[in-house]
């Protein structure tokens, strides 16, 4: 209990953290602090090509192995089965219809790939090894919860399919996802020579880049919480209770798999991330019918600020304790 507290207040005094609450009550304070659309884009483009490289690259150096492709498994079987489980607390919890059920439902099965780039540095600073290939399991598990998502929602729809080829290529070939697996490609087949060639430009503005990255959403964060009424007391909960449980299912998951006591905390995290910027695209696009500012505003808002604070020294300290180590 006191490594966690001791933990969480590490993670809280991080500097990609601080900025983060920086941006945040700026916005609350109502600054008129921002960050250029295009700058934003850019930084989000930097983050994806910087963490799919580098993933590539350490799977290059690690190999394929048998653990791998079981992690790998696991983790498209969790995004497809979680959104089973939120849809029936958001039904429950949060007293939400069975479209706005289904639509945030498809978030808590994604991931959010801020929070596990935050969870990466976190335990780096902290010295934890992880397994690099983690980075391939969460690309792996961006896009199925989408597909579950969407079946949910289609048993209370009374409207014939329609745009089926628009969902699909929203869906796999969302501009983050291509990025993303594109880059862990290159740098699996560059490996280590590569990624020596091009860490000046990957490894070390990356930090400083995600600093930034964080301010924007906190600023975000904070507008899309100000901005709407939409949060009832019930989903506040649920936007809380969905990361805690889909992260002792994830360590539990991760310490049976075998990994390392970083890649178990590392797959809690992705197990109790939710997805602010694929999933809402897709549901955009597929379920116009669910409220945006539902949805939107649980992921980004309530849980990802709390597995940015709270969470991700939580599913560390619960991974150390399940691994003995």
């Amino acid at each position: 209990m006191l490594d966690a507290v001791a933990m969480a207040g590490s993670n809280l005094l991080s500097p990609m953290v601080l900025f983060f609450v920086l941006g945040f009550l700026a916005a609350m304070a109502r600054s008129d602090l921002s960050i250029p659309e295009p700058i934003a884009k850019a930084i989000s483009l930097y983050l994806m090509l910087a963490i799919g490289f580098k993933g590539g690259a350490s799977l290059a150096s690690h190999g394929v192995d048998a653990t791998m492709i079981g992690v790998a498994a696991a983790g498209i079987a969790m995004s497809f089965l979680l959104p089973m489980l939120a849809f029936i607390l958001a039904r429950g919890l949060a007293r939400l219809s069975p479209i706005d059920a289904a639509a945030v439902a498809a978030h808590y099965g994604s991931i959010s790939i801020v929070t596990f780039v935050s969870a990466s540095e976190f335990l780096r600073m902290l010295g934890v090894s992880f397994e690099g290939y983690m980075v391939a399991v969460m690309a792996l598990m961006e896009t199925p919860a989408i597909i579950s998502g969407l079946w949910l929602a289609r048993r209370y729809l009374q409207r014939p399919d329609s745009g089926r080829g628009q969902v699909l290529h929203e869906v796999f070939l969302n501009g983050s996802v291509v990025l993303l697996t594109g880059a862990f490609i290159i740098g699996a087949v560059s490996g280590t020579k590569g990624m020596t060639t091009v860490a000046p430009f990957i490894d070390a503005p990356f930090k400083g880049v995600l600093c930034f990255f964080l301010l924007d959403m906190g600023l975000i964060a904070a507008n899309r919480l100000r901005g709407t009424r939409a949060i009832s007391p019930g989903l506040a909960a649920f936007g809380i209770l969905m990361p805690l449980i889909g992260g002792a299912i994830g360590v539990l998951i991760g310490s049976v798999m075998g990994l390392s006591p970083g890649g178990t905390a590392l797959f809690g995290v992705l197990s109790a991330s939710a997805s602010y910027i694929a999933v809402p695209a897709a549901m955009r696009l597929a379920l116009p019918e669910a409220n945006p500012a539902v949805y939107l505003t649980v992921s980004l808002a309530i849980t990802f600020p709390f597995n940015l604070t709270v969470g991700i020294p939580l599913y560390l300290a619960a991974a150390r304790w399940i691994t003995g180590a």
